[in-house]
């Protein structure tokens, strides 16, 4: 993908993402649920990646082509029932 991330910022609900075509992809905090609980230092100390984005201290990391794609958190997905 040749997308990637130049520039991250947040509000009180919303994790901003400045994409290198010039897009601003506005993502609910709820869909990350660590990004939400986490404090206000630990959002901003992010490792802006050429695939994705990446936050050490809390164990994040989300992909520019997952952020495209509409997906959220991955790692807890309800079974599906039988």
């Amino acid at each position: 993908m040749s997308i990637s991330a130049k520039e991250l910022r947040f509000d009180d609900y919303t994790m901003w993402v400045e994409l290198s075509d010039g897009r601003t992809l506005g993502i609910p905090l709820a869909w990350f649920p660590r990004l939400r609980n986490a404090t206000p230092e630990q959002r901003v100390a992010c490792d802006i990646g050429r695939y994705g984005l990446h936050w050490e201290a809390i164990d994040e990391d989300i992909s520019i082509e997952g952020l495209l794609a509409g997906r959220g958190d991955m790692t807890h997905r309800p079974a599906k029932a039988a």
